[in-house]
């Protein structure tokens, strides 16, 4: 009797269990791909990461300038706030490798004998247009868009603005976005603070989503293919000479042919270790990197705000198992994520104000500056360079002045030089000076070489050269010459009276 009751309970627990949503028996077993591949790098690829080297801490250091009264700063702040900036090397160093961007001059005031740093011209011209884009309408709305689509994809619809800083670069955000952009949508979302919410920072400000919109969740896969919730393809794309093997490519078609789900869509139902869950993944990744102005960032940012979505380790999967669709560059010191449907043949493909004006930057970054008329371009070089003085400068004490410390390294590469030699003859001193005057000038102005110096062979100088010291020796004749001059004055006087003498003798037998 209480097995009869044990199983009529048994079975109506089963009746009042809810329907689960019924998927497709073989997809649903499918695991993921768990082979190995060969990297293969992408020269186009790698281009566009590496020409953007620097820029960011060149444009970081660039706004600091401009925000300050008088449009200017001394090295030793620079030099203060050098990790905040992200400078690669010493300020002084930087702002001197560019000159187009960045300009040294010392002030008037015999107090401040620190050099300053002001931007140029150039560099002006190119930050007003800036700041008139920023200023737009339509280009707010844009950034506006971006921000509501990262807020859509997270699951409670907020994102710390922790995260809102790291991806702040790439998503084309002003520097003062929370009180010029954010404050006219109030319909999109808002900054709230939220206590015991604090993510990998001190700071507990969230931006939180205030209504969804209909029209922005809809995927760029989706909007390209005109259907939604269908069955397409990823573009994929491997890079020349990428070996795939057979288990590869048989899994990855098949992959291709599972249902797309929505990187707006939640997809908790799906298994962690299933092809759809990583098929979702993929189209989260991949509406991110759409969603960034240049289709790429750095693989930390992506990491960081996977973490705060619960998917940093399927990220991670998704990246290294998706060659064909996600890039890994490893120029810059850094790994950079580059969507590989967003760029053609190292460029990007659709083009974007905001990245036209990186592209001046960039291209004012390596124009050439004039000196005496020509166009040379400034390099920095390590030749006699002495980092102690360049450390004053820098701390803003009282140093030596530019033209005392260069006639300093001037003496010391002559000392070198006369050391070099080991002997003291006044002669090749002499010739030799042209010359070394002219390698003295190519080493001096604080280490840095302009252009090549090239040595003197123009046939007119050595000829002048040679006539210069030929006079300087007939003026100051050394010790060995005098005696070479009496001697010969002495030869000069027997041969005089040896001819006489021959004369009066001939004249003798002649007559």
């Amino acid at each position: 009797m209480t097995m009869r009751w044990i199983i009529l309970f048994s079975s109506s627990n089963r009746r009042q269990q809810p329907p689960r949503k019924q998927y497709n028996n073989l997809n649903h077993l499918r695991t993921l791909f768990e082979g190995t591949f060969k990297t293969v790098r992408d020269r186009g690829l790698d281009h566009a990461v590496e020409r953007e080297k620097h820029l960011k801490p060149l444009i970081s250091l660039k706004n600091l300038i401009k925000r300050e009264p008088s449009k200017s700063l001394p090295i030793s702040i620079i030099t203060q706030n050098k990790e905040s900036l992200q400078l690669p090397f010493r300020p002084v160093e930087f702002t001197r490798k560019y000159p187009s961007v960045f300009h040294e001059f010392l002030p008037v005031a015999a107090a401040l004998n620190a050099p300053h740093i002001c931007l140029t011209p150039q560099a002006l011209s190119i930050d007003s247009n800036e700041q008139l884009l920023y200023q737009s309408d339509g280009y707010k709305e844009q950034i506006a868009n971006r921000l509501l689509k990262l807020l859509m994809i997270s699951r409670i619809h907020k994102i710390p603005l922790s995260i809102i800083e790291h991806l702040k670069w790439d998503l084309g955000l002003p520097h003062d976005y929370l009180h010029g952009v954010i404050p006219e949508f109030p319909d999109y979302f808002r900054v709230v603070q939220e206590k015991f919410r604090a993510f990998r920072n001190d700071d507990d400000r969230v931006l939180e989503l205030v209504c969804w919109s209909n029209e922005l969740a809809v995927s760029v896969m989706e909007k390209k293919n005109k259907k939604k919730g269908s069955d397409f393809e990823f573009p994929v794309q491997f890079s020349t000479g990428f070996e795939m093997d057979r288990s590869y490519q048989r899994w990855l078609s098949q992959w291709q042919k599972l249902p797309y789900v929505s990187p707006y869509e939640n997809a908790a139902h799906l298994s962690a270790s299933s092809d759809e869950s990583d098929r979702w993944v993929v189209g989260v990744l991949h509406e991110i990197l759409q969603v960034l102005v240049p289709k790429k960032t750095e693989k930390d940012n992506l990491l960081i705000l996977g973490d705060w979505l619960g998917l940093r380790s399927r990220f991670k999967r998704a990246l290294l198992q998706h060659p064909g669709i996600f890039y890994l560059s490893s120029k810059i010191g850094t790994q950079t994520v580059v969507l590989r449907e967003g760029y053609k043949r190292g460029s990007l493909a659709e083009r974007h104000p905001f990245m036209d004006l990186r592209s001046q930057y960039i291209h004012l970054m390596n124009t050439t500056i004039k000196e005496d008329g020509k166009d040379v371009k400034v390099v920095l070089g390590k030749i006699n360079q002495d980092e102690s003085n360049d450390k004053d400068l820098e701390e803003g004490g009282a140093g030596e002045d530019d033209r005392e410390i260069r006639g300093d390294r001037d003496e010391s590469s002559e000392a070198e030089a006369d050391a070099f030699e080991g002997e003291d003859n006044s002669e090749d001193d002499e010739e030799e000076q042209p010359r070394r005057v002219n390698f003295k000038t190519a080493q001096s102005s604080w280490g840095r070489v302009v252009g090549r110096v090239k040595p003197v062979r123009d046939s007119k100088r050595e000829r002048s050269a040679g006539r210069s010291t030929q006079k300087f020796r007939e003026r100051n004749p050394s010790e060995a010459s005098r005696r070479l001059q009496i001697r010969g004055q002495n030869k000069d006087v027997e041969s005089s009276v040896q001819r006489s003498r021959s004369s009066k003798s001939r004249g003798k037998v002649i007559t």
